[in-house]
Parts: structure tokens; C-alpha cells; sequence
């Protein structure tokens, strides 16, 4: 009795998520409407209210759901872990960063329209996921700050600043280099800055 109605449940529950991760990630958190995403998911709007109480609530359950799929590879933080000099320590936390950032297209827009749109009340989400990549990253920065090879005062900010540009990298190109194109030459631009 459980199994059909809990299983259609779930792939409903999982239909609207799907769906509102889509819009929220092409339009933001406000330009779609609980009724676009029930008429895209192909259910009620009722339905969705019945999940989650508040389009906020959706948003925070798509962002969730969208933040538990990152992934640290290992070859990254190895390859972070046997950098021989500042220079490729930040290198490397820069391509680490930007590839796990990158392996999710829609979440970079959704934690870009996040920190456009919404509040500090999405913060300890934010933290929750995204903290153990600042913290393990910090950790391998802190040695070639403390050598005095990186110009930065604090590890933590240095990685924040590095996911910042991945966030941003289109309207900071277009300011800065006069384009939007390439991720890599924003950093070789930033990195000038960050090393002694």
C-alpha cells in the first residue's frame, strides 16, 4: 500500500525540484512563479504548497539538493597537495574551485542569482555545503602564506575570493578585460595580486 503512492510521492516531490531548479536557475528566484514551475512540472500549484509551504522553501530545497551533489576530486587536491611553490598552490586551489564549481552549470547560476536575490537566511545553507571545500582548500593555502609566498593575510579569504571569481567571472571579464570569455586569464589577472 505504501509503495505506489509513496513512490509516486517521491517522483513528484522529485519532478517539482527538477523542474524549479531549472527556472529558478535560467530566471532566478524572482523571475519565475510557483505557477510557472507547477504548470512546467506538470502538477498543481496546490501540489507544490503541499510540499513546501513557501516558494522560499522551494528555492532552499532546490539549492540544497543542487549544493549536496559537490564533489571534491581527489586528483585536484592531490595534485594542491604536492605543489612545490606558492605560485602553483594557488594554481591549483584556483582549478580545483573552478572545476567543482563548473561541473554544475546550474548551480553557479543558482548561487549567483542567490547572492543577487535573496538573503542572509540562505547563509547557513551556503555554509553548511560549501564550507568543507573553504576549509580543506584553506588548510593547503595557509603553509605558502605563512612562507610569506602568497600576499594574503588569511587563507579563508583568499579561497572565498577565488570562488567569487568563478561566481562572477562574466561581468568582471567584461569590466576589467573587455570580455567574458576566459575563467583562466580573470585569475592569471587576480593572481598577479596574490603573489609575493
Amino acid at each position: 500500500m505504501t509503495g505506489p503512492s509513496g513512490s509516486t510521492r517521491g517522483s513528484t516531490e522529485e519532478r517539482i525540484l527538477t523542474t524549479a531548479a531549472s527556472l529558478f536557475a535560467q530566471f532566478g528566484y524572482n523571475g519565475v512563479s510557483t505557477r510557472e514551475i507547477a504548470s512546467a512540472a506538470e502538477v498543481n500549484e496546490v501540489t507544490i504548497y503541499r510540499h513546501y509551504p513557501r516558494k522560499r522553501d522551494l528555492y532552499v530545497a532546490v539549492l540544497g539538493a543542487e549544493l549536496q551533489r559537490v564533489q571534491l576530486r581527489g586528483e585536484l587536491l592531490t595534485r594542491l597537495a604536492e605543489a612545490q611553490n606558492g605560485r602553483t598552490a594557488l594554481a591549483c586551489t584556483f582549478e580545483l574551485i573552478a572545476t567543482t564549481l563548473q561541473q554544475q552549470p546550474q548551480l553557479l547560476r543558482l548561487l549567483q542569482y542567490s547572492s543577487l536575490e535573496l538573503s542572509d537566511d540562505l547563509d547557513p545553507l551556503l555554509r553548511r555545503h560549501l564550507g568543507e571545500l573553504v576549509e580543506v582548500v584553506t588548510r593547503y593555502l595557509e603553509p605558502w602564506i605563512q612562507r610569506g609566498e602568497l600576499r594574503c593575510s588569511n587563507a579563508k579569504t583568499l579561497v572565498l575570493t577565488l570562488i567569487a571569481i568563478v561566481l562572477s567571472r562574466g561581468p568582471l571579464r567584461r569590466v576589467f578585460l573587455g570580455d567574458a570569455e576566459n575563467l583562466n586569464s580573470l585569475f592569471e589577472t587576480y593572481s598577479e595580486f596574490c603573489l609575493a
